[in-house]
């Protein structure tokens, strides 16, 4: 229960910025992530997504963002 409450919140607020940063990106790397040659398109959109929410929580733990 403690460790619910201590980890929760910032690991949400990462994931709602990051997911606002990946509505940012996504499409403008649509037609790249699509077309298939670098890797799966839900492979890549996946992975595009993951550094979405990394970024965002390397931010809220520099304190650019509240």
């Amino acid at each position: 229960m403690f460790g619910a409450s201590l980890f929760f919140p910032p690991l949400f607020k990462a994931v709602l910025l990051g997911f606002f940063f990946w509505l940012i990106l996504h499409p403008l790397l649509r037609g790249w992530i699509y077309s298939g040659d670098i890797w799966h398109p839900t492979l890549l959109d996946f992975s595009l997504f993951v550094l979405c929410v990394a970024a965002a929580l390397f931010l809220l733990g520099q304190g650019y963002s509240t």
